[in-house]
């Protein structure tokens, strides 16, 4: 039963897929807008599992400050410009589409980007520090960044956007910690470790997969009608992806040790799309939620290729090095 509930975490990258075309397969056929109801609350639920164990102390931990100052400069400064030449460029006739990139650039990091950083073997506390920073920081400074970079293309309400992140990040973060001294009174940190919080992910997959159905599925007879605003979506996305990756790659290689490197890549190249999803669709709308689900069919298949050839420019590099 646990390897059939973790089946759609783990195979993330079929099951978001098969979520998009059973959405446009059942939304051409069916109205389910009724399904948008829901969304705000199955949001928490979906990001309150990702917040059980953050540990908020990281934030004071002062020994990765060069790291977290040069991540926090990419992640508020050249992917939010990266995502408005873009939007610029490409989305200024789908201005939902824009505000969907803007919201994937304003929330960096999140559980993946501590779960990757260890794949690849790197800084681990220094990642922990980077997702707790990036994740309140983000938050903060979404609402006022939406205004700046997408104020006049769409309708920003900095309410509406204030109460939704105050709803689905900082509510879900109080919730996690709690539960989390509860469970520390029951159990180890090394049983939760192995026996609680790898499953915790499985919860928040149900939840995004609600969410991109839902989103799909009530955008599906445009989809089908407009289908190239599908491919320009996608396009976008993957030149986001490829800009942020190679910049952030090159930038850790030229200024860190690989284990600090490999950080600095995962701490800003990827985003929060758990907790973009569910502001995009509850402030903005279906179009605006799409853009964040397409990033699913990007964002985790670049960190698996970083994982796996990250270690070998540092192995040409210290080559190169002995050889001189």
């Amino acid at each position: 039963m646990k390897t059939l509930f973790m089946l759609p975490n783990r195979k993330i990258v079929f099951t978001i897929p098969i979520t998009i075309i059973l959405g446009i397969l059942v939304g051409s056929q069916y109205d389910t807008k009724f399904l948008k109801d829901y969304v705000l609350i199955v949001s928490i639920l979906m990001v309150y599992p990702l917040m059980i164990g953050l540990k908020v102390s990281e934030v004071f931990n002062l020994k990765y400050m060069k790291l977290l100052k040069l991540a926090l400069v990419i992640n508020f400064t050249f992917i939010p410009l990266v995502a408005y030449l873009l939007g610029c460029t490409f989305l200024q006739t789908e201005p939902d589409l824009f505000a969907g990139l803007a919201i994937v650039a304003l929330l960096p990091t999140g559980n993946m980007t501590i779960a990757f950083t260890m794949l690849a073997k790197g800084n681990v506390p220094a990642s922990i520090q980077l997702t707790v920073v990036g994740l309140l920081s983000g938050a903060l400074l979404a609402p006022w960044y939406l205004l700046a970079m997408v104020g006049k293309y769409v309708p920003v309400d900095i309410v509406i956007i204030m109460q939704t992140i105050l709803l689905v990040v900082f509510v879900p973060l109080l919730a996690g910690l709690i539960t989390y001294q509860l469970i520390m009174k029951k159990v180890t940190e090394q049983t939760f470790k192995e026996k609680i919080k790898p499953i915790l992910p499985g919860f928040t997959a149900y939840g995004m997969i609600y969410i991109i159905f839902t989103s799909i599925s009530i955008n599906a007879n445009r989809i089908l009608a407009d289908w190239h605003l599908l491919v320009v979506a996608i396009g976008v996305l993957l030149a986001f992806y490829i800009i942020n990756f190679s910049f952030s790659l090159w930038l850790g290689y030229r200024t860190f040790p690989r284990e600090n490197g490999i950080t600095l890549v995962y701490g800003t190249a990827l985003r929060n799309l758990s907790i973009g999803l569910g502001i995009a669709v509850t402030a903005f709308g279906a179009n605006a939620a799409l853009m964040v689900a397409l990033c699913f069919l990007f964002q985790q298949q670049f960190a698996i290729l970083l994982a796996k050839y990250h270690g070998k420019l540092y192995e040409e590099k210290a080559s190169k090095t002995n050889a001189e």
